[in-house]
């Protein structure tokens, strides 16, 4: 166990690596070995910018160097927020080749989300955009600066863009040494900085933030060996190989679309990235013409825009091949109108950051295809579902979902006290998911023990945002349940008791937005009542709550 996070039993360890699963390779050795094998095969590509396999190596050596000018280390923890730009790969990259850990946030973080990840993880560098979809990414770090005690561990941010003239900012630009215009176009063979030593494969690679179901999100850790066979084993039930062609249009930062298999799956099977730099089809449809584009990733809400644009759309899809769907439930009946819609074979994926990913097969009939969420990658990931109680039930009862196995991590980020409600005594994890087990080996997900709400892959604490309502000066009490919605697959209701005149949907929005929660916390509904309904032992009833939803 390190001082920070548990880590895999020994024998267990030993296994994972006599099953060829962890092949002791960090992703500084793997993205040598890709560039070795494959030098001029086009690797990535944003907007009229194109890397090959050399030039992205290049350039991950060029930004490496300079991030240890900017004084970072092995074992320094960086918290990244950018948006979907190729420069999210190259940093993730050149972090990776001097052992320093990306601490992976979301575009729509915001200040309370990144103060909690910058103090837990202990990040001394933030990077981020100088502006993003008209939000000043500068002002809202400053301000985050100004909450904490002695201005926290920062000690330095680097903007990808606009630095402005405050000595805690530096420019993106600034690190790439020996690039006269800019990334990708410097030469390929420019003198490589590479100190001796450096990370093993056993190493944290990243962390990951969970949903978080008791507050703000736990920290995941990840190591380059699981990680690594994560992105492989999706890669490999996806069928990538050197003619794939992934797009992008999800958060990058997202496990879905960095590892399941996404930016890294299609990287290690020696595709291509195209990167978008939004999820809609308007834009993504011109690029799947021009890139040829094979694969890609969307969740739910999503589904249904994509179906309409398709219908009237002039771009030529037909390289498009597999549409993978997931981050919350995708409904039966979509999931059956969705492959001829996009003329597409659907994919349905059902993971979570702390580990177990599960897959409809590209083969396996269209019933299990669009009512199941698929089954695990690993032949050594381990399952039980189990009752309240903890006793394993039959194959198709449903239960709690408990996982272990060799890309899942067996406890949170310098989260011990957590670690031992999240996780049995010999390891494996509570997922808080409702499932069903098929004969077939297939996971039917019915819902979740978690008081956590899932609004089309976003993952929401209800305890955190009834914390920040409960502010508000006209709210006495509040309680926030998901309820079923056809565009998010669940929306957020906050029932409150008014103590004054109630606030709406809108002014809860501006006050939690003022509050520097993310924009998707807010809630969808609001409904008054005169007083919370209780259980026997005092708690507020739930349960009761969700059966008196009004419909919207």
């Amino acid at each position: 166990m390190t001082t920070t996070h548990p880590g895999w039993p020994g024998d267990a360890a030993e296994r994972y690596r006599a099953a060829g699963h962890w092949t002791g390779r960090t992703f500084g050795d793997l993205l040598d070995i890709w560039a070795a094998d494959r030098p001029l095969r086009t690797a990535l590509v944003d907007g009229d910018r194109c890397w090959t396999y050399s030039r992205l190596q290049a350039d991950v050596d060029r930004l490496a160097a300079g991030l240890r000018r900017l004084g970072l280390r092995q074992g320094d923890r960086v918290v990244v927020q950018l948006p979907n730009r190729a420069e999210f790969v190259l940093l993730w990259f050149a972090l990776q080749r001097i052992g320093a850990v990306p601490v992976h946030a979301m575009p729509g973080h915001r200040r309370t989300e990144i103060g909690h990840l910058l103090h837990v993880s202990g990040a001394t560098v933030c990077v981020i955009p100088d502006r993003h979809a008209r939000f000043d990414y500068r002002k809202m770090l400053l301000e985050v600066l100004a909450g904490q005690p002695g201005g926290g561990t920062l000690r330095r941010a680097i903007v990808l863009g606009d630095p402005g003239n405050h000595p805690l900012f530096t420019a993106f630009g600034d690190l790439l040494a020996g690039t006269a215009d800019g990334l990708a176009h410097g030469s390929a063979d420019v003198p490589r900085d590479r100190p001796q030593g450096g990370p093993a494969a056993g190493d944290l690679a990243l962390l990951l933030h969970s949903g978080g179901t008791t507050g703000l999100p736990k920290l995941i850790p990840r190591t380059h060996d699981d990680y690594a066979y994560n992105a492989r084993a999706a890669a490999e039930i996806c069928g990538l190989g050197d003619d794939s062609v992934y797009l992008a249009v999800l958060p990058i930062a997202f496990n879905f679309t960095l590892a399941c298999p996404g930016v890294l799956g299609t990287l290690t099977a020696g595709g291509t990235v195209v990167v978008s730099p939004d999820p809609s089809p308007q834009t993504a449809f011109p690029l799947i013409e021009r890139e040829r584009v094979t694969i890609t990733s969307l969740t739910p809400p999503l589904v249904p825009h994509w179906m309409d644009e398709a219908a009237s759309t002039g771009a030529d899809l037909s390289s498009l091949k597999v549409l993978q769907v997931g981050g919350a439930r995708l409904p039966d009946d979509v999931a059956r109108a969705l492959g001829p819609a996009l003329g597409v074979t659907v994919q349905q994926v059902f993971g979570m950051a702390e580990g177990l990913i599960n897959l409809t097969r590209l083969d396996d009939p269209e019933d299990l295809v669009c009512t199941t969420q698929g089954r695990p990658i690993s032949p050594d990931d381990e399952i039980l579902v189990v009752d309240s109680g903890g006793a394993p039930v039959p194959d198709g009862v449903a239960g709690e979902l408990l996982t272990r196995g060799p890309y899942t991590p067996r406890g949170y980020y310098r989260a011990e006290a957590h670690n031992r409600v999240a996780f049995t005594a010999d390891g494996f994890y509570r997922t808080g998911d409702v499932v069903r087990v098929l004969p077939s080996g297939h996971l039917v997900v019915v819902g979740r023990v978690k008081d956590q709400i899932n609004r089309g892959g976003e993952k929401i604490a209800a305890a955190e945002v009834e914390e920040h309502l409960l502010a508000h000066p006209a709210i006495a009490s509040a309680a926030l349940v998901g309820a079923p919605d056809e565009r998010w697959g669940e929306r957020s209701v906050a029932f409150l008791v008014s103590s004054g005149d109630l606030p709406g949907t809108r002014e809860l929005a501006a006050f939690l937005k003022e509050r520097g929660l993310a924009g998707y916390k807010s809630p969808d509904q609001v409904v008054e009542v005169a007083a919370m309904p209780l259980t026997p032992v005092g708690k507020i009833d739930k349960q009761a709550l969700a059966e008196m939803v009004p419909p919207m």
